[in-house]
């Protein structure tokens, strides 16, 4: 953990141990010099004088040996009592911080609105994850597995710890107020059981489910997923077309659809564009001359896709419009027309 005051206690541990290994060595070396014990010998008095413990001495000791062993008592009280202090103080901060840290995380967590809730952190919900920073979407993480918060906490992720399989759980992650979850736990079942609460609570949400076997796809979407993604099916039809159309799929990946902040391929909705009270066509908005992004498909209010549609299509409210362009066009677009 990067927190300036755990550095600082931490520092101070170190400096405490050191003392204690100085004030180790002096005391061995001293009963080896002063009383001649053998180094055994003289390891057993330092570690009882230190430790005041009140066992017998090796020897009795003569008046040179009490001045030393009254100078190592002394001296072991001020250095143990701050070692024990520094190391109670660093747990006691550590356990305050991470109390603070948590409530500083449900505040923002609870201010979201709008936002994706991803349930599990493993290789989908990672990938997910990463998509929705690349496209600076808001999100919600929730794991029930404490390390995988502890590994990825410092990159100011927002995790809720716990079940994603309980209510309370995703009421913490802000589900009343979210716009999307997606379910990307490893066990069918968890999934089902995720998407029947999420639907329950939140009824107008988007509900994207992940699924392992085919026989999981309907009940998922009977449980009120909108949709359900079979990564291995996914994965192999990629493979396939890998050597069916390779040059086509290769051109596809180097989209950015799965890429990083490259974006060439992106979804924006009529109403961003132009105050639709007066229906406007393709052609009259005009897109390739003010951004040079070209309008590839076009889905209607009803849900229905259109690819490469007309000049003439009509922009109604409700529709939205898929536009492929160089990662700077995508900018300009965003930018000319205030698309966050």
């Amino acid at each position: 953990m990067n927190n300036p005051f755990l550095r600082l206690y931490r520092s101070k541990i170190y400096t405490a141990l050191m003392m204690l290994a100085i004030l180790l060595c002096i005391g061995v070396v001293g009963y080896r010099l002063i009383s001649g014990y053998s180094w055994v010998d003289a390891l057993y008095m330092t570690v009882i004088t230190v430790t005041t413990v009140g066992f017998a001495e090796v020897n009795p000791l003569d008046t040179t040996s009490k001045i030393f062993t009254i100078f190592l008592i002394l001296t072991s009280v001020i250095i143990v009592g701050y070692a024990i202090s520094i190391i109670t103080e660093y747990i006691l901060s550590k356990s305050n911080i991470e109390d603070i840290k948590q409530r500083k995380m449900q505040k923002k967590i609870d201010a979201m609105s709008n936002h994706i809730i991803i349930c599990g952190f493993g290789r989908n919900g990672k990938q997910a994850a990463k998509k929705l920073l690349a496209y600076d979407k808001p999100f919600v993480i929730i794991e029930r597995n404490k390390e995988i918060i502890e590994k990825f906490h410092e990159d100011d992720i927002p995790f809720v710890f716990g079940n994603a399989n309980e209510d309370e759980t995703l009421i913490e992650a802000g589900i009343k107020k979210a716009s999307t979850l997606i379910s990307a736990l490893p066990n069918d079942a968890d999934n089902l059981f995720v998407v029947l609460s999420a639907r329950q609570i939140n009824k107008k949400m988007h509900i994207i489910s992940r699924a392992s076997q085919e026989t999981s796809y309907n009940k998922l979407k009977l449980a009120g997923a909108n949709n359900v993604i079979l990564p291995d099916r996914i994965g192999g039809d990629h493979m396939a077309s890998l050597v069916v159309i390779p040059d086509l799929v290769e051109f596809i990946d180097n989209l950015g659809i799965v890429g990083e902040r490259n974006i060439n391929v992106e979804e924006v909705k009529v109403e961003q564009l132009y105050d639709t009270k007066e229906v406007k066509t393709i052609r009259e908005l005009d897109l390739r001359k003010k951004t040079g992004c070209t309008v590839i498909g076009f889905k209607d209010e009803n849900g229905e896709y259109l690819v490469n549609p007309e000049a003439d299509t009509k922009l109604v409210s409700g529709s939205k419009i898929i536009v492929l362009g160089r990662p700077e066009q995508i900018e300009k677009l965003n930018s000319t027309y205030n698309i966050a």
